[in-house]
Parts: structure tokens; C-alpha cells; sequence
């Protein structure tokens, strides 16, 4: 049997290529203290297939380990992503497992389970990944991983934040601060990875409106299509 990408995904990938500054989505997790979901904005940065299986497509994003987040998903793993896609009319709601990347030293890396292969059948490498996604980040976004654990109270009020570095470029020999700085935010940088189980996609730009639902089964995925 062929393996191929579930069509989910080429049509998100399609939507992507005609709007791609729309990657903003909203990823809800459980608390583990409390049977309450927390919801909040993340960015898609790419779609993984390190084992060259189109049909198991990984979504990845990035994350403080610091977050509350981060507890959540090692707690409960099962998460949900939704989607809107403004310049297509279309929603998608995906349903899957989610596992943080954090540093290979961070405590938390023991959490870690994801283990995947290349299509040459060895390990596919984490770290390698986590370190090409961190310096691909913009210089403004590398600086807000050395701040301050997010969501704690804000000691010293504004004038503290004016403290806080904005931008944060690779370090040059000799420059001991910005190696301090760069190594501190490379630390507090960790990847999402959200496998997909079942995908909710809701296409409004059509007429009649159509929404299709998808999900994993014996390696592929099989579809029906819904009441809008």
C-alpha cells in the first residue's frame, strides 16, 4: 500500500504557501492540579517527517521549559490546536500527543519520549533540530528566553523590564556577557512537538460550506465528511 500525506495536511500546507504569515494557532493543555484547560497562542514553525513517512506528519513549535505549559504536557500529553486560517476561510482542530525538547542537561529532558528514525534507519537527532530552530529565531525573540520566569510577579515593576536585554545576537570571542546570555537562552529554549491523532477541517470558503474529519488508523488516516 502507498504511503501518502493525509489530505489534511496538503491543504494546510496549501493555505500556508498563499498566507504565510498566518501561523499563529491556539494550543489548549490540562492542568494536572486542576481539571481546568488553559489555552494560549503558539507559532507553527514547521511540519517534521524525520522517518520520511508523509502520513505521520509532527507539527513543531517552540517553548520556555519555564512555562506553565511545559508541566502540563509532560503531565498530560494530549492536547488540542486550533487553527484559523483568515485568508482561506478554513479552521482545522487537531487532536494529538504533544512532547517537549528541552536541553539534553535540563531536568526536565528525562520526560522526553519521541523517538523517531531517519529514512536511513538511524536516530533522528533532537538536539540538532532544537539547535537549528533556535538560531533560525529572530534576535528579538532569542532575548525573551533570558528573562525572568514567565507568568512570576514582575519584581522592580517596568523600570526592571527596561533592564532586560531586547535583542540577542550570537556572541563573538571574548564577549563573556553575551555568551552568558546566549547560553542562558538557549537553556530556557525548548521545542513542541504535537503528533496528530485526529484532525477536525472546516472548509467556509466554499459554498456549500464543508467539513471533513480525519483520523489515524493502521498507518494512514480514513476521513468522513460532517454537518458543517
Amino acid at each position: 500500500m502507498q504511503v501518502i500525506a493525509p489530505r489534511w495536511k496538503a491543504a494546510l500546507e496549501k493555505a500556508l504557501a498563499a498566507h504565510p504569515k498566518e501561523t499563529v494557532t491556539q494550543l489548549a493543555s490540562i492542568d494536572p492540579s486542576t481539571p481546568v484547560p488553559h489555552v494560549r497562542s503558539i507559532i507553527f514553525r514547521s511540519f517534521v517527517e524525520p522517518e520520511g513517512n508523509p502520513s505521520r506528519p509532527l507539527l513543531l513549535a517552540t517553548t520556555d521549559v519555564r512555562t506553565p505549559k511545559t508541566a502540563q504536557m509532560i503531565a498530560n500529553p494530549h492536547v488540542q490546536l486550533v487553527w484559523w486560517m483568515d485568508g482561506s476561510q478554513e479552521q482545522y482542530r487537531i487532536s494529538g500527543t504533544a512532547s517537549i525538547v528541552p536541553a539534553p542537561g535540563q531536568s526536565l529532558h528525562k520526560n522526553f519520549t519521541h523517538s523517531l528514525r531517519t529514512p536511513q534507519g538511524t536516530k533522528f537527532d533532537w538536539e540538532a533540530k532544537r539547535l537549528e530552530v533556535f538560531r533560525n529565531m529572530s534576535p528579538f525573540m532569542k532575548a525573551s528566553w533570558c528573562r525572568p520566569v514567565p507568568g512570576s510577579r514582575l519584581e522592580g515593576g517596568q523600570e526592571e523590564a527596561r533592564k532586560w536585554p531586547v535583542r540577542l545576537e550570537e556572541p563573538k570571542p571574548g564577549d563573556e556577557e553575551g555568551k552568558r546570555l546566549w547560553e542562558m537562552s538557549l537553556a530556557n529554549f525548548a521545542l513542541v512537538v504535537i503528533e496528530p491523532h485526529d484532525v477536525d477541517y472546516v472548509e467556509l470558503g466554499i459554498v456549500p460550506n464543508r467539513r471533513t474529519r480525519f483520523w489515524r488508523k493502521d498507518g494512514g488516516w480514513d476521513e468522513e465528511e460532517l454537518v458543517p
